[in-house]
């Protein structure tokens, strides 16, 4: 199970890499982050009635809710800021170090020193490619809120996602409330301007909506099976991923001291991998 759950957070962190990458292509970030999320809900929306309701675990929905809206806005105006790889590797790599010292204190989860040595490699790594050509201040700001955010959620939906009678149960109706929830609101924040921007980003917003699923839904069924410390560090192998998008596919400029950190990322992560 401990390898599974690793795995299932590798593959979390490469998906959302790219519904990221597609979130910082799009013109007006909040019409594509109201696409985006009202798409996954869509999908999910047949499930809704096959799945049992997620009892024990709607008070975790709640709060998932508040804090998923505070991450979007702080995440959109990140990349409104700065260029991806300036900003995504401070947002992501802030987090591990938060959602572990949460877990370990609230949810009572284990940490070794093994792990301990993992999460340290990676948010060494997260440094390293943020702090050289760091983005400028208000960039900065609402990338460490970003991350504590993350942190946050992590936490939550850890909490949540084993409160609920099945893992598919809670992670259906996370995207049904963001989906509907805070994809609404966002596409009534932009008015017609959201409908100008539908027209045009549709495919890549429903495209991001699935992957969306698969990265979360991924994560909350990592979060079942094994420690939140280990696995929200994993998880941010979506910085090796996201850097090696802004060079290749989004033609940023990457310096050595970002690929040099994207290394020391993936190096935490296999110490994380090995541990199973």
């Amino acid at each position: 199970m401990e390898q599974l759950a690793a795995l299932l957070m590798v593959a979390s962190g490469a998906a959302h890499a790219v519904v990221n990458a597609i979130l910082k292509s799009g013109g007006d970030k909040m019409s594509s982050r109201a696409l985006i999320d009202g798409s996954s809900a869509l999908l999910v929306l047949p499930l809704a009635f096959l799945i049992p309701l997620p009892h024990g675990a709607w008070t975790w929905l709640f709060a998932s809710f508040a804090v998923h809206l505070a991450y979007l806005i702080a995440v959109i105006n990140a990349f409104e800021s700065a260029d991806m790889s300036a900003v995504y590797p401070v947002m992501r790599g802030t987090a591990p170090v938060l959602a572990a010292l949460v877990s370990v204190l609230w949810l009572g989860d284990p940490i070794t020193p093994h792990v301990a040595l993992g999460i340290t490699l990676v948010s060494a790594g997260t440094a390293l490619v943020a702090w050289w050509n760091a983005p400028d201040r208000r960039a900065l700001a609402w990338a460490l809120a970003t991350g504590a955010t993350i942190a946050a959620y992590t936490v939550i939906d850890a909490r949540g996602v084993r409160a609920a009678p099945s893992a598919i149960s809670y992670i259906v109706w996370v995207f049904l409330f963001l989906g509907f929830g805070i994809g609404a609101l966002f596409a009534l924040w932009r008015g017609p301007r959201f409908l100008t921007a539908a027209r045009s980003q549709w495919r890549p917003g429903l495209a991001a909506g699935a992957l969306s699923i698969v990265t979360y839904g991924l994560a909350l069924w990592a979060y079942r099976l094994g420690d939140v410390p280990r696995l929200a560090a994993l998880r941010e192998t979506s910085i090796v991923f996201g850097v090696a998008i802004a060079l290749f596919a989004l033609k940023e400029t990457v310096s050595k001291a970002r690929l040099g950190g994207a290394a020391l990322i993936a190096l935490g992560a296999a110490v994380l991998i090995a541990r199973s």
